[in-house]
């Protein structure tokens, strides 16, 4: 509070010295409106050099500002003085101040709701805060997003983009076909001389088009969430799952086929540099047993391992595996079956990439 007392008197001596000099002192306030009020505090932080944030303010907040503070004129000494005592009493009384609508609401709770809490009240905040539209827009999860990049104009994806964190913009376009990311990042190039008007109408535009979409309790589809079970099952019980449902819905089963990814799977979805990788940070052990059972059950995918290795290790795994001999089915199964889970949890990491699976 002293600092804005000292302002008072700078900023006081400023306007004393200008009308002394023109003969005008005036020493009557002059009765402002609150917005009016909150202009000169504005004027005077900029005078002192300091920023009170103007910027964070929706655009058309912004807008308005500027036109009161063309319009306020001179302020004399003593409607300053009037001003900022009033300004630094209310700052002085002021003793918790709580979030501006559903957003910042959202945000200051999020870690402490429930999930269920949580989008019951994320569902209420979409629909009904009032606060700048892109606020709203960028809080929701990429899943939830993703649909609009496909559905929108190149120039609204753009727009969207560039308004998003850039993790979040980045995740979307990694699921974007090429052909279509590359239109959207040459886009965005093309935004640069985009006016403020027509971006806070884009954010009001995704905003409606969010509400539309129904909140979904699951972000992964039925047959990723199927394939995910099936992927943890014994090879003979998954087999019989899937033919099994293949007779029920062919579609259906051929989506979850796709989603599933196996010790069988990996010649042809991992890409042959990311394999030191997946041997340096797995389980020595693991390694050794999956070899050994995969030797007998899946030759292709060990010979795909031993390949893309140095030779030297290559060898070493091969000798040791060999030696080893065929494990019990069960603890054979179980040692792929990690395998595959750790090349997964690298994979979600962002340490190895995943090829899409084969039509």
């Amino acid at each position: 509070m002293g600092l804005l007392r000292e302002f008072e008197g700078k900023q006081s001596a400023v306007a004393l010295d200008a009308t002394a000099d023109f003969g005008l002192i005036d020493v009557t306030p002059r009765r402002l409106q609150p917005q009016q009020k909150a202009a000169v505090i504005v004027r005077l932080l900029l005078g002192q050099g300091l920023s009170p944030g103007v910027n964070k303010l929706p655009t058309h907040h912004q807008t308005k500002l500027a036109h009161i503070i063309s319009k306020l004129g001179t302020i004399n000494r003593a409607t300053l003085a009037e001003v900022v005592r009033e300004f630094t009493d209310d700052i002085d009384n002021l003793a918790l101040s709580f979030p501006d609508g559903h957003a910042e609401t959202l945000e200051l709770l999020e870690p402490h709701l429930t999930p269920s809490a949580l989008e019951e009240f994320r569902a209420a905040a979409e629909q009904g805060d009032s606060n700048d539209p892109w606020t709203r827009v960028s809080k929701q999860p990429v899943e939830r997003l993703a649909p609009l990049m496909d559905s929108e104009s190149a120039e609204v994806c753009a727009v969207l983009l560039s308004k998003l964190s850039v993790a979040k913009a980045a995740a979307l376009l990694a699921d974007l076909p090429e052909d279509r990311a590359e239109v959207l990042t040459h886009t965005v190039a093309l935004t640069e001389t985009i006016t403020p008007d027509l971006v806070d109408r884009i954010g009001a535009h995704v905003a409606r088009m969010l509400e539309a979409i129904p909140p979904q309790a699951f972000h992964k589809t039925a047959a990723e969430r199927v394939g995910a079970i099936l992927n943890s099952t014994p090879q003979a019980a998954r087999d019989k799952v899937l033919d099994r449902l293949n007779t029920r819905d062919a579609l259906f089963a051929k989506d979850v086929r796709r989603s599933i990814f196996s010790f069988n799977h990996i010649p042809v979805r991992i890409d042959p540099p990311d394999v030191p990788i997946i041997i340096r940070k797995a389980d020595a052990q693991m390694v050794n047993l999956a070899l050994a059972a995969g030797l007998a059950a899946a030759p292709l995918s060990v010979e795909f391992l031993l390949e893309n290795m140095s030779k030297r290790l290559a060898e070493q795994l091969r000798d040791e595996a060999e030696g080893r001999g065929a494990p019990k089915p069960e603890e054979g199964e179980a040692a792929m079956a990690e395998f595959v889970s750790t090349i997964r949890k690298l994979e979600a990491a962002g340490d190895v990439t995943l090829l899409p699976p084969p039509e």
